[in-house]
């Protein structure tokens, strides 16, 4: 024999018709103080179906959904119980819909690749006084020795920064360096002793 709509339901009862653990439902308690079941003498949990109503869009948002808890209690601060009640069923209530739009994302890369397409084209403009249909002037290309000869300065001039940060001059950094350091009796290659 099946109970009515508006009978009261057990935990137990909440737990199986829902398929979530009994802990769970306890655990919600905690974390959504709209939820507040009718507890009976000896602490038993009965459910009215308001209640029952709310956990399904409880769990529906966030087992179906994707929200974290966090989530599913700042829309029932935002948007309400009658919206979290309604949302499992696919068609919340008209007036209880959630209160912000959805943020658009936006297109990184197509902003980017519009920037770079300005970019060329402000390159590509006729300089100010030059004729609008004269052909862009050709940009020089840098020639390969030119630049081996500026990395090559650029490389030297990293190693004279790393040699000044190590506490070393460029006369000092012509010297071999000093042996290392001999182990001491009973110490063998790896540090342990024989």
């Amino acid at each position: 024999m099946e109970k009515s709509s508006s009978a009261f339901r057990t935990i137990s009862e909440v737990a199986a018709e829902l398929a979530v653990p009994k802990h769970v439902l306890r655990f919600w308690e905690g974390k959504f103080p709209q939820l507040r079941p009718m507890k009976r003498g000896g602490g038993r949990r009965y459910y009215r179906p308001e209640d029952v109503d709310l956990l399904r869009g409880i769990r529906w948002l966030l087992y179906s959904d994707g929200y974290t808890i966090k989530g599913v209690q700042r829309i029932l601060r935002d948007s309400g119980v009658r919206f979290v009640k309604e949302c499992w069923r696919g068609e919340p209530a008209a007036e209880a819909k959630p209160a912000e739009a959805p943020m658009p994302i936006p297109n990184l890369a197509g902003e980017a690749a519009k920037e770079a397409r300005r970019g060329k084209a402000v390159a590509l403009r006729p300089a100010r006084g030059a004729k609008a249909d004269a052909p862009p002037a050709p940009q020089a290309e840098p020639e390969p020795q030119g630049q081996r000869a500026m990395l090559a300065a650029l490389l030297k001039e990293l190693e004279e920064c790393r040699d000044l940060l190590r506490g070393t001059t460029a006369a000092h950094a012509e010297k071999p360096a000093p042996a290392p350091a001999r182990k001491g009796r009973g110490e063998s290659r790896r540090g342990l002793e024989a």
